[in-house]
């Protein structure tokens, strides 16, 4: 007996349920890192949906960073899952920010939880490194860059922090929403009158976060980085974004 198709599903939730079935795939381990998935005709005749859905579904995967597609035939052709969650996660937080769909508030609020767990985790694994980010803050040094120049270097800064972290949930976070906070502070430099001065401030703050993390002191290493963070919003004219927030970021490093 020929097996009765599945009922046609409405195009506007079609490449959804593409997407569930992929996702229910991988909670369930029937898909891995590595794995092909199945031809669009398969998938859409397995699914009750036309081939113009599964190819809708496979671009938001592809976007996402959990599948590489490539067109042609033999071993690395087809979509394939590939784990990069630095990828897709960065590009999503990326695209809400340039919708304006994050309140300013709320980006500080979660940079100072992140970049306080950051600190920490580097602070407490000797593992860990401090590399990278001190051949960014050697490059802050120099006298003669100007503003702009020196806060994209700000920027990568924090997120070569977070990438030392070794978690990349939080590195893809900070990467994701590091375009937000360059811009901000950016802007913030603005309401800066005396730039040289702040600038020389913020290079001693710099070092002073790294020298706790790398000598270990991660309550102090916390409490440094918070208040580096609230400081510069607060002297950019930044009030609101100035309100500490509660957690390990406000110990004293005195206790």
């Amino acid at each position: 007996m020929t097996p009765t198709p599945p009922p046609a599903i409405a195009p506007a939730r079609a490449w959804r349920v593409v997407l569930e079935k992929i996702e229910t795939d991988l909670l369930d381990g029937a898909l891995r890192p590595g794995d092909r998935l199945a031809p669009e005709r398969e998938l859409a005749a397995n699914l009750g949906v036309g081939r113009s859905s599964v190819r809708e579904a496979l671009r938001v995967l592809e976007v996402m960073g959990l599948i590489r597609t490539a067109t042609g035939s033999g071993p690395t052709s087809g979509a394939i899952i590939i784990a990069t969650p630095e990828g897709g996660m960065s590009a999503l937080l990326r695209l809400q920010v340039a919708a304006q769909g994050f309140p300013f508030d709320d980006v500080v609020a979660t940079r100072l939880v992140l970049e306080s767990a950051v600190v920490d985790a580097v602070a407490t694994d000797p593992a860990l490194t401090t590399a990278r980010a001190r051949d960014i803050l050697d490059a802050m040094d120099a006298a003669d860059l100007t503003a702009p120049e020196f806060l994209a270097l700000d920027a990568q800064l924090h997120l070569a922090l977070a990438e030392a972290s070794g978690n990349v949930v939080i590195a893809a976070m900070m990467a994701g929403l590091r375009t937000a906070i360059e811009s901000y502070v950016q802007a913030g430099a603005a309401g800066i009158a005396e730039w040289d001065a702040a600038a020389d401030r913020l290079r001693r703050e710099h070092h002073a976060i790294l020298d706790a993390v790398d000598a270990g002191d991660a309550a102090r290493a916390r409490t440094l980085v918070h208040d580096h963070i609230v400081g510069y919003y607060a002297s950019a004219g930044l009030a609101r974004a100035a309100t500490p927030v509660p957690g390990p970021a406000a110990t004293d490093p005195t206790s």
